[in-house]
Order: structure tokens, then C-alpha cells, then sequence
């Protein structure tokens, strides 16, 4: 593994630790200790999953980027854009549905669309990568 993977790994590793700090917040969210609409729930929900899957699949893409030959830009687009949708995806779950009472997404959905775009073009290029290598 390269030093770059491996730290980018390391801090990865780091971020669980505020996805067990959701985790606790979803068992008082389930447990009615905070108020919010069924719609605040299930994106609470899928912003909480989506960042566990898309953080395992970030660790699992970089045991897998220095196996290709990519270089340059193509390089670090395979090696960050699954972490960063992982980000952008949750965090777009989680602020489109702020705000007291919200039974439909605000204007910061744009961030899960952002991260699904991210998302596709970093498998892309990570299986692409791997192909031809």
C-alpha cells in the first residue's frame, strides 16, 4: 500500500467514530428522545447507513487503487471520491431534512445528488483503473 492510501486509510478509520456517535444518536431518535417527523426519521436513517457502506467501500477502494495504473488526476479521483461521497451524501441526508417539524427535503438535497455523481465517477474510474491495469 502505498504512504498515501495508508494514511488517507487512517484518517478514514478516524471518521468512524462520529458514525458511532450517530449510531447513538439513532437509538434515542428510535426511542422518541427526539422529536422528529417520520421523514426526518428516514433520512436520518439513510444519511447514518449511507455513510457506514460508503466509508467500508472507501477502505476497501484504496486496498484497490495501487493495484491499477492510474496516475495523476484519475489516481487521487479513484482514491477520494468514494470518501468524499460519503460525506457529501450522509451530510446531504442530514441537512435536507433540518429544521423543526421538515416533512420534505430543503434546499440541500443538492449534496446527495452531488455525492451520487461523486460516488459514480470514483467507482468508474477506480473499476476502470482495474480493468486495464
Amino acid at each position: 500500500m502505498t504512504d498515501a492510501s495508508r494514511i488517507l486509510a487512517g484518517v478514514i478509520l478516524l471518521t468512524i467514530v462520529t458514525i458511532q456517535f450517530g449510531g447513538y444518536f439513532m437509538t434515542k431518535i428510535v426511542r422518541g428522545q427526539v422529536p422528529m417527523t417520520d421523514f426526518q426519521k428516514s433520512f436520518a436513517r439513510a444519511g447514518h447507513a449511507h455513510a457506514g457502506v460508503l466509508v467500508i467501500l472507501g477502505l476497501v477502494g484504496l486496498l484497490y487503487v495501487d493495484q491499477t495504473s492510474l496516475t495523476g488526476v484519475p489516481l487521487w479521483i479513484a482514491r477520494l471520491a468514494i470518501p468524499l461521497a460519503a460525506i457529501l451524501m450522509s451530510g446531504g441526508f442530514f441537512a435536507s431534512s433540518a429544521g423543526k417539524g421538515r416533512t420534505s427535503p430543503n434546499k440541500f438535497l443538492w449534496l446527495l445528488w452531488l455525492g451520487a455523481v461523486v460516488l459514480a465517477g470514483g467507482v468508474l474510474t477506480l473499476g476502470i483503473g482495474l480493468i486495464t491495469a
